[in-house]
């Protein structure tokens, strides 16, 4: 069986191939998926993408063409993904619903602390031999009130490791958890009473119509004075305009973010020698704010779990079975 992978890194060939182990022919395509790309993959019976590639209709329909049956994402987010359309033209989809929840929960308390604690300008004074401390005074996390929005698996541990550190844990999520917030001590809130009561808020959601921007600038003037934001799951659940916005009127004590509203071509490759947009820049700008480049999920265990979850169901495509629990999104 061959599959074209779609905006293929060093580290995709490394983790498909040993997770492959001999059974699967891997076409490796440097160029993310969209409606001019998806020939790249004539040929191939499936396709790999991440979540920065294109698969809306005109895409889908020319993978179609190139005859494409199977569309394996190697993330969990599908809002790339048009899956009417799919259904449509008969192309089945999975995904991987949770290759380490543990890998995007840690990097979130990483963002949250080197901002709080200045870590990183800390690093860059050292550098050039400078040891003084003004500049650098953070806050204690112990006693302070923590606003997790989304509890899934990723949202759960966020909470519990706050909740470790001597926090106060308020939850939000249309689908609460109530046995598991009352094991850990989470209060689940309502959206304004979780912003208004929160010295840090933290997404953990999925990106819908529903969610899109959900943090814009009314819910931004819900939030405490000083208050620290971090974003590790969809860059749209961001106004960044409104973001930006606050920062410049001082309202926030900071932005940590491994994701950004307009990271399509940006993010994953190296832009030293360009000029950026305007936004992005702004943002990098200020300095109590913190960026990643969408590298949440990026530990070995990870990649791991995401190259063999991708293998088995692309092995099971093969052979006609079903898709492994959970990871189906069309059939």
């Amino acid at each position: 069986m061959r599959i074209a992978v779609f905006d293929t890194k060093p580290y995709d060939k490394d983790m498909l191939v040993k997770a492959g182990a001999g059974k699967l022919t891997w076409v490796f395509i440097e160029s993310r998926l969209n409606s001019q790309t998806a020939s790249l993959a004539k040929g191939c019976e499936a396709a790999s993408i991440f979540v920065n590639d294109r698969a809306d209709a005109p895409a889908l329909a020319a993978l179609k063409k190139a005859g494409v049956g199977m569309l394996a994402l190697r993330c969990a987010g599908y809002s790339q993904v048009d899956l009417k359309a799919a259904a449509r033209l008969g192309l089945k989809v999975c995904r991987v619903p949770a290759y380490s929840p543990h890998a995007v929960a840690e990097h979130t308390l990483a963002l949250l602390l080197c901002l709080n604690r200045k870590i990183h300008r800390a690093h860059l004074r050292v550098k050039e031999h400078d040891f003084r401390l003004q500049g650098l005074l953070g806050w204690d996390l112990h006693g302070k009130t923590v606003g997790v929005v989304g509890t899934g698996r990723i949202g759960q541990l966020v909470a519990q490791a706050f909740r470790g550190f001597g926090c106060t844990v308020l939850a939000h999520d249309p689908k609460p958890a109530p046995a598991w917030a009352r094991r850990h001590g989470v209060v689940y809130k309502g959206m304004a009473a979780l912003l208004k009561a929160s010295d840090i808020v933290t997404l953990h959601l999925p990106l819908s119509p529903a969610t899109r921007h959900l943090i814009n600038a009314r819910s931004l003037a819900q939030m405490r004075p000083g208050a620290y934001l971090v974003n590790t799951s969809r860059g749209a659940l961001l106004d960044t305009a409104a973001v930006i916005k606050v920062l410049k009127q001082g309202r926030l004590g900071g932005v940590a973010l491994d994701v950004y509203e307009e990271e399509e071509g940006v993010f994953f490759e190296d832009h030293s020698a360009d000029v950026i947009d305007d936004a992005l820049a702004r943002l990098l700008s200020f300095p109590n704010v913190l960026v990643t480049s969408h590298q949440g999920y990026f530990t070995q265990d990870a990649l791991i779990e995401i190259g063999r979850v991708s293998a088995e169901n692309l092995l099971r495509h093969a052979a006609g079975k079903a898709f492994l629990k959970g990871t189906a999104l069309v059939v």
